[in-house]
This record gives C-alpha cells, structure tokens and sequence, in this order.
C-alpha cells in the first residue's frame, strides 16, 4: 500500500505555513516572532492561577459568551458582532470556509481569496488547503496600499473577488494604513473584506468603525501581539451579525479554552497596564529604526511591534546567520519581495542594545 495515496491530492501538494524559529539554544534573544517582550498583567496572571482548580473537569463556555460580552462593551457594538476564536487564524481559516467556494465548485470571483503581497503568508496556505483560487496583487512602492482607481487600471484586483484580506498595519513591512484610505477600498469592495488589525494596538489609528458602518467588511485582532497572550491563543472578529452567525455554524464546538477566556477578560478589565507596554514597546521601535538607519540599513516606517530593515554590506540571508552565530534570531523571508530584508521584532531595551552591539561587531569586521 502506498501511504501517499491515502492523502487528498490537494494535501499532498500544499506547502505548510512555516512558523517562526522557536530557540533549542539556550540563551538566544528571540526577536523572530512578534511576540510582546513584557508579560502579561499580575492580575491576568493571578487570574488564570486562581482557575487552576476544579473546573478543569468541565467544558468552558461554548460561546465564550462573558469575553464576547465584554468585547462588544468595549467596542461599542452587541454580542452578535463578535466571535471569538483559537488565535485569529483559525477564524481566518473559517471565513475563507464561509465565504470562499473551492475552485472545483466555482468558477470567477466566487472562488477567489485575494490579498496584497508581501503581506501574512499564512493566507496563501489557507486558501490553498480549501482549494480556492488565489490573487495576489503587489502592494505599491515603500509597501503603500493602492488606490481602488490605481487598482482598477491595473485590472488585477478583483472587487467582487469572495474574499479579501488586507493586513493592517501591513506585515512583514510594518506599514501603517490610514482609515481613510481603508475606507476607500470598504466602498468599492462587494465581496467579504477583512482587515486583519493584528499590530493595531501600536498603531496610528484603527479600523474598527468600518466593521460596524459596512456590512462586507470585518475587523480581525488578537490577544497575542500587543496582549502577551501568545501561549493561550485567543483571538476575535468584529463584523456584521448575518457574517458573524455564519462563522459561527462552522465553528468547532468549545474552540477556545478556558484558562485563555479567562486571560482574555482580565486583560480587557487591566487595559491602562497594556497601554504602558504599547508605549514602550512604540518608544523602543523608534530609537531601533533611527539607530539603525544611522548605521546605514534602510528602514521602513513601522506602526507595529517589529521593524522591515534592509541591511548594508551583507544580504539579508548573510546577516540572519551572523545574527544567530551570534545568539539573536530575526526572520528573514526568502520570497522576491522581502529577501532583501530583515524582519526585527522589537524586544526589550536590554535586547535591543544587544542586537545593536551585534550589528555593530558585524559592519567592524
């Protein structure tokens, strides 16, 4: 018997999301995966010790009702606009189930998953797993989101295209994108858009209202990046109740944990704590793209919580490996768009003196 046979066609041939390196060296500076270099708030870890008991025996809350409760407070929408999930991926995964027909099933606009690039590159494997078809269309120069008028003499977008993802702030680039500008593509957008805001929280502006003003839109975040919630995974949509209910049928029955609602609403009830990480975090990407730019890398503008630097005297390859030789891992993404450079998520002060120490040994050599 051949095993591989046994595996749909599609399957066999997808390329899987590759996470960022996780460190089986002790002592390195992880600065690879955009993960918030401060811990999550005392009264969120007080929180999740205090339900370290009993209940461990029980399902949580199908619905996450008490976070979505308290999510639509904060948000200024009802209950019925939210849907909670395990990290915003998997609810990433559901809208392209929801709203995207496998290109076996349909032809045209009502098979398409479109999106910018270079921008998350989870998408694409997403949309490849439910056979959709995909369109990738390039994001313009410095990484600037294009008009609808600039996209529609192009002809490459499609705006009646199922799905539609636009990352915002972008990533890898750290690109910050305007809500007026956003709001321009909302108008002219017919199929489902979602605007995944998961650096918004270090960002100029955000995007929320356009998920409560225009029916084909949604706004996605998560608890991991600027919320210290990595390890528990929660994240959550905000859109119109008719898209919401219908990732709701399809959602996994008891998809989000119980310790990581109960971090997730701690953190929602400490929101002043976060506010100062988000500051730091902001003041420490600032002085890490003048100090580099002043060494020579080019350095996008970022509105996130990492910086897109393309590096001088080595490639951006090269310059990965002196890093790690040197205990510091950033991540480099080999696709034409990005393998100039380096993708450098913002740590600590004490990292960051650090990874600069490196890149000053590396240019003295």
């Amino acid at each position: 018997m051949k095993i591989a046979n046994l595996i749909r066609p599609l399957v066999r041939e997808l390329h899987a999301y590759v996470p960022g390196e996780q460190p089986k060296i002790a002592g390195l500076i992880k600065l690879n995966t955009n993960e918030n270099p401060y811990p999550p708030s005392p009264k969120v870890l007080s929180a999740v010790k205090k339900a370290v008991d009993g209940r461990f025996r029980l399902y949580p809350n199908p619905t996450s009702q008490p976070l979505r409760q308290k999510l639509a407070a904060i948000h200024g929408c009802g209950t019925e606009n939210v849907i909670v999930g395990n990290g915003s991926d998997e609810l990433l995964a559901l809208a392209i189930r929801a709203f995207v027909e496998p290109a076996e099933v349909s032809k045209g606009s009502r098979s398409i998953v479109q999106y910018f690039t270079p921008s998350y590159s989870l998408y694409p494997v997403l949309a490849d797993t439910h056979g959709a078809t995909k369109n990738t269309v390039p994001l313009g120069k410095h990484f600037a989101l294009p008009t609808p008028s600039e996209l529609k003499r192009g002809k490459q977008w499609d705006f009646k295209a199922a799905l539609s993802f636009v990352t915002t702030p972008n990533a890898p680039s750290g690109r910050g994108y305007g809500r007026a500008e956003l709001e321009e593509l909302c108008k002219a957008q017919k199929g489902v858009l979602i605007l995944d805001e998961a650096y918004v929280d270090f960002a100029k502006e955000n995007a929320l209202e356009l998920a409560l003003k225009y029916p084909n839109v949604i706004i996605s975040r998560t608890f991991s990046k600027a919320y210290s919630l990595c390890f528990q995974r929660v994240g959550y949509f905000i859109g119109h109740p008719e898209l919401i209910s219908a990732l709701d049928k399809i959602r996994d029955s008891y998809n989000v944990n119980g310790l990581g609602q109960v971090a997730a609403v701690a953190t929602l009830d400490d929101l002043e704590f976060y506010r100062g990480n988000f500051k730091k975090v902001i003041a420490t990407r600032e002085r890490l793209s003048s100090e580099l730019a002043s060494l020579g890398f080019t350095v996008s503008p970022s509105e996130a919580n990492f910086v897109f630097a393309k590096p001088v005297k080595f490639s951006a390859q090269e310059w990965l490996k002196k890093l790690r030789d040197r205990k510091i891992l950033v991540r480099w993404f080999g696709y034409p768009e990005t393998k100039d450079f380096l993708r450098i998520t913002i740590g600590t002060d004490k990292e960051a003196d650090a990874f600069l120490r490196a890149v000053r040994q590396i240019l003295a050599k």
